[in-house]
């Protein structure tokens, strides 16, 4: 129960502290390869980070051989861009301003709001192993009730589908699952999609940050 309470305060802690943010809030970068720049409102110009907010007017620029991956909260488009090409971000898809239009798919309803909490799971997964939240002894988890069984089902059956859609590194169908299963902390089976995604995407430090949280719990 102590681990249950310090997760949960400390994602209501990021609620609060990225309320006001939250608000303009329209995307999530769930994959990223190169040196991809953006500038927002203020034009001022800054190098994009994997699992970094999107906000509305973004606008981003990716040389040959980058790619950048995003998903849209409202509206659930996902969409892979690859350089040379130049977007800019609107409140459900993006506009774009040279190079080739990205490629969109449509992910199920609901997956782009589970997907929003990653950068504060992430966070957790860093405080956790730093000793920043207590992740021994205790906290285990409880009995599930007939509807959080049923939760978890339907989103092993929504995960499956996505799986067979999505490109091979593409690891946004893990993401989703992951924070399903974080809300009921089934570390076994959260074990399971983390070695996933690390086969998927090796190098990928958020998922090398799940993978050692999830570790330290089992």
């Amino acid at each position: 129960m102590k681990l249950l309470k310090s997760i949960s305060a400390a994602l209501l802690l990021g609620v609060a502290l990225g309320a006001n943010a939250q608000s303009s809030d329209v995307g999530l970068i769930n994959q990223l390869s190169g040196e991809v720049s953006y500038a927002g409102r203020g034009g001022t110009e800054s190098k994009a980070q994997p699992y970094m907010k999107v906000r509305q007017g973004d606008r981003f620029t990716l040389p040959a051989g980058a790619q950048l991956r995003m998903v849209y909260f409202n509206g659930s488009r996902q969409e892979t861009w690859k350089g040379p090409a130049s977007f800019k971000a609107g409140t459900q898809q993006s506009e774009a301003l040279s190079g080739q239009a990205a490629q969109a798919t449509q992910l199920p309803s609901g997956v782009a709001q589970k997907i929003a909490q990653v950068p504060n799971l992430v966070q957790i997964a860093k405080l956790g192993r730093s000793g920043g939240i207590a992740v021994r002894g205790g906290g285990k988890p409880g009995r599930l009730s007939s509807e959080q069984q049923a939760e978890v089902s339907q989103a092993k059956v929504v995960y499956t589908q996505m799986r067979q859609k999505a490109t091979p590194e593409d690891i946004t169908p893990e993401l989703y699952f992951y924070t399903v299963l974080q809300d009921h902390l089934l570390y076994d089976e959260m074990k399971t999609v983390t070695d996933e995604m690390l086969k998927r995407q090796p190098d990928n430090v958020e998922a090398k940050e799940l993978a050692a949280y999830v570790k330290s719990r089992i």
